[in-house]
């Protein structure tokens, strides 16, 4: 019988999201030349436009799940759920920027398309089953994420930005790339599956330590693009240079994307090097909570402070991965679709808040905020106390399914250290809290205005999702837990 090489349709709908965030983001770059300055500002609704089919494609996609393009990719739970999560963050990452562009004189079409092409690489990262495909996400996603951090080019914070981001970046890719050369000479394969096949059968002569050597060499790349330690030294200063929407999309799309793929190649790929791989995770997952916490607590400007405070959620959702299991693979699913909603908000008040140039990015700059504007000092006190992990909050049951995860996989000593790191990132979210509600307005406040209305679709949606999150997680942990079996 003859094999068709040509694509079905099946495989089509499969990778139908990345191909329309692609084609939506050329369409901008079109429309960038033909609308005008004074009409860039309306580009907006097409992008979210683009990010609303795209969520549609994803629904289509995972009611038809299976391998497309040679195996190339695969659109399960797994990838559908990850690809949402990315999706979201940058629907919320758009309705977060129109005013502030508007504000800083910089509105294009060209910014909502390299968000797109960011979506795209991160959605690509969340369904590769091949570690080609892997590199080639990921070297979509960061590109658009480099320009999009320096994106406001007279800004001398943005252009410091921007630098250290692609010169960090490119050195840890190419750690990456140096592992899947590694893995492939190993195994003659960068298929996940073949690789697994390959490092499992013992006439294969694969060398362990050859083996683990190319898994590090990876988990480097990895690493660096989640912000766990000693990998995180870009995050704070790229955070507080990059415009406020971009960080609010980088602490969310690109760190749920990379957790994505370290999940699939590794639970995948790898299960022969399971014992070294728990005993580097544990390591990374505490000293990641440490130095993103107690670093923190010195920080004055906000966007440091959530910069360090993205650091030490990835080191909790390390946690779960150190547990090597469908159930801790379940949790930090769960925990990342919590955290992009909970931080996102947070990123959203502070954009609104900066005004222009970012000139108010001070913990003191908040004083007096809940007199002001008592709505939004309430909104961001509840994304504040979701990431500390309080009852009621997609924050809590994040950290509880965590820890549920690490204490069933044997991991109390870690488990111990987290819940402790956890009680000092309470003080430094209180602390502005204590700012907004407890001391006099200073004159930041006499200029503030009513969030833009972008902003507040931002802000509420937010809100929504971390309460719903804290009172009804079951919907999206049950589907979580189901999607979290990567092999079967």
């Amino acid at each position: 019988m003859e094999t068709s090489f040509l694509p079905t349709a099946a495989e089509y709908l499969r990778l139908l999201p990345e191909t329309i965030l692609i084609v939506s983001g050329t369409i901008l770059m079109i429309l960038e030349g033909l609308a005008g300055p004074r009409n860039r500002k309306n580009l907006s609704p097409l992008a979210i436009a683009a990010i609303l089919a795209a969520m549609a494609a994803t629904v289509a996609a995972a009611g038809n799940p299976g391998p497309a393009f040679n195996n190339m990719i695969l659109a399960d739970g797994f990838g559908a759920f990850f690809r949402m999560v990315v999706l979201s963050a940058g629907l919320l990452a758009v309705l977060c920027s129109s005013s502030y562009l508007t504000r800083e004189k910089a509105d294009s079409g060209e910014y909502y398309a390299l968000l797109l092409y960011s979506m795209t690489g991160q959605c690509l990262l969340s369904t590769a089953n091949e570690l080609i495909m892997v590199f080639i996400g990921l070297e979509i996603s960061s590109i658009a994420t480099y320009i999009l951090a320096g994106y406001l080019r007279d800004d001398a914070r943005n252009n410091e930005s921007a630098l250290k981001y692609f010169l960090l970046g490119s050195f840890a890719t190419a750690f990456l790339l140096y592992g899947v050369a590694w893995i492939y000479g190993i195994t003659g394969s960068t298929n996940l599956e073949e690789i697994r096949r390959t490092l499992l059968n013992p006439e294969s002569g694969a060398s362990p330590l050859l083996t683990g050597v190319a898994a590090a060499l990876m988990f480097i790349g990895f690493a660096f693009k989640i912000s766990a330690v000693p990998f995180q030294v870009w995050a704070p200063d790229v955070y507080q240079g990059a415009p406020a929407p971009v960080s609010a999309f980088m602490s969310a799309g690109p760190k749920a994307a990379a957790f994505a793929v370290m999940l699939r190649v590794y639970l995948t790929a790898f299960p022969s090097i399971g014992d070294g791989w728990q005993t580097m995770i544990w390591l990374t997952a505490l000293g990641t909570m440490i130095v993103g916490n107690f670093a923190a607590l010195t920080q004055s400007n906000l966007k440091r402070i959530l910069a360090y405070s993205s650091i030490a959620h990835a080191g909790y959702v390390l946690v779960a991965v150190t547990a090597y299991s469908d159930t801790g693979t379940a949790a930090a699913m769960f925990y990342l679709a919590a955290y992009a909603f909970m931080n996102i908000g947070a990123f959203a008040v502070v954009s609104h808040f900066s005004r222009t140039g970012e000139k108010y990015v001070e913990l003191n700059d908040l004083a007096g905020l809940a007199q002001k504007q008592p709505t939004t000092a309430a909104l961001f006190s509840l994304f504040l106390f979701s990431l500390i992990g309080v009852p009621l909050t997609g924050g809590f049951f994040g950290k509880f399914y965590i820890f549920k995860a690490a204490i069933d996989s044997g991991l109390i000593g870690l488990t111990v250290l987290g819940l402790l790191s956890s009680a000092v990132a309470a003080f430094y979210y209180l602390r502005i809290i204590v700012v907004m509600y407890f001391h006099e307005p200073g004159d930041t406040m006499d200029t503030i205005t009513s969030p833009a209305p972008g902003i507040q679709i931002a802000l509420w949606t937010s809100a929504l999702a971390t309460l719903l999150l804290g009172v009804f997680p079951s919907f999206v942990l049950d589907y979580a837990t189901t999607s979290a079996v990567l092999v079967r």
